[in-house]
């Protein structure tokens, strides 16, 4: 690493045996008079596949006068930074023909973003279609590190037939980067660290530094110190906050294998706590974002047919089983609360966004979350009037502080078509898209 004149290139990095690591923007990387570089936006895509409690979840209002409903009450503090969505449907994800009538689970995660109807086959010869995320990694992603960052938390990595007549390559992820190609989905926190921080991350390699307890940036230190010396008192106190979240992530993933007995490197023994592994894999992506790794991200929250328990939300009663309410209104009450413990995590990644600065604003303004399910009642396997949450202005390119309302029937492929569009991504359709969404 070469510092000049306190100019910094935007592509610095800190170098070290085992260690690549990026930086967030420094007021050093502008150049003397010259303006704050345009912001860049980002991208996060957050799935759930059940759907949500029938009744709790449409706002009241519209436009700008709208109030948020009792799932999305968790989000309350952002309502000037959210658009709510409603009225749109996932008709790629039901069935096109008699055979294909019990293949509502087995479908939804690959059209969550892609809007394409999934080939039923049972063998190799797959077919969905290509994701928004990757269009938009495709088109903004290769000047980063990484076009793109693939998350779960639940295990996607089931082999053979998910469902009727279905490959399990359509539930293990909703990113693909080609109609035949779905992308890994990670769960291992240690992992993606390695993969935002490190340039051989191997599992024995992960073993060594975790025998010697010792952190990643322990290699980069002359580096460290070599940059402090050069910077202002603004980036200085941006830099080390920046060193101190990669050392506090780095600590929770050691506690979270120490005191939960988990090995990442065994999936069927990394049972974390649901919400301690979602926060911490949401700052990975916050950390991925401040130091531009990767500016699209796609994370599931859990999978299809899952009989996971939220202990943390009070809810006693596994996923699946409870989405499937019967309309009893005991159920439904206590699916509205998993929904909304869910809407409290996308709370959390918010807030962390909105509390990391970049430039003249933050990494939530310059962002575009979106957090919804490819089923709109799935008591009724239904993909009819889908919750879709937006939060973010993508660096100005969306109002907020909306709720809007689409006509009955509006393809949730308008947005996506939009989506492209405002980033400079020329679509004649997108999946079963009939036109673009005023968003």
């Amino acid at each position: 690493m070469l510092i000049t004149k306190r100019h910094l290139p935007r592509r610095t990095f800190l170098r070290g045996i085992g260690a690549t690591i990026a930086l967030p923007l420094l007021d050093a990387m502008v150049p003397a008079m010259a303006q704050t570089p345009a912001p860049k936006s980002r991208y996060s895509f957050l799935h759930v596949p059940h759907g949500a409690s029938p009744g709790y979840c449409r706002p009241t209002g519209i436009g700008k006068h709208w109030e948020l409903s009792r799932i999305l009450q968790p989000v309350a503090a952002f309502k000037d930074r959210l658009t709510v969505v409603c009225g749109t449907d996932h008709r790629m994800a039901t069935s096109l023909s008699p055979e294909e009538s019990a293949g509502d689970h087995s479908r939804t995660a690959a059209v969550y973003l892609s809007a394409a109807h999934p080939k039923r086959t049972e063998g190799q010869d797959i077919y969905a279609g290509v994701t928004i995320d990757q269009l938009l990694a495709q088109k903004i992603g290769q000047e980063s590190p990484l076009p793109s960052l693939e998350l779960c938390i639940e295990d996607v990595g089931a082999l053979g037939v998910c469902g009727v007549g279905y490959s399990c390559a359509y539930t293990n992820s909703i990113a693909w980067s080609s109609p035949t190609s779905p992308l890994p989905m990670e769960r291992n926190p240690q992992v993606v660290f390695e993969r935002l921080f490190g340039n051989g991350g191997t599992p024995e390699e992960r073993a060594a530094r975790k025998r010697e307890d010792r952190s990643i940036l322990d290699s980069v230190l002359a580096d460290v110190q070599r940059l402090k010396r050069g910077l202002g008192p603004s980036d200085l106190a941006r830099f080390e906050d920046y060193l101190a979240d990669i050392r506090e992530i780095e600590r929770r993933i050691a506690i979270a294998e120490q005191t939960a007995a988990v090995d990442f490197e065994r999936p069927e023994t990394a049972e974390l706590p649901f919400d301690a592994h979602v926060k911490l894999m949401l700052d990975l992506q916050v950390l991925a974002f401040k130091a531009d790794i990767t500016r699209v991200a796609t994370m599931m929250f859990s999978r299809d047919l899952s009989a996971k328990v939220y202990s943390e939300s009070g809810v006693p009663d596994a996923y699946h089983a409870l989405s499937h309410h019967q309309s009893d209104p005991v159920r439904m009450e206590r699916y509205a609360k998993l929904n909304a413990y869910h809407v409290g995590v996308v709370a959390y990644f918010l807030d962390k966004l909105r509390s990391t600065p970049e430039g003249d604003s933050n990494l939530l303004d310059n962002s575009l979350v979106m957090f919804g399910s490819p089923m709109g009642n799935s008591n009724l396997h239904d993909h009819v009037d889908l919750p879709v949450l937006i939060a973010g202005t993508a660096a100005g390119r969306y109002e907020t502080n909306r709720y809007v309302e689409n006509p009955k029937g509006t393809p949730l492929a308008n947005f996506f078509l939009t989506l492209a569009e405002k980033e400079g991504v020329h679509l004649d359709s997108f999946g079963d898209s009939t036109a673009k969404m005023d968003v």
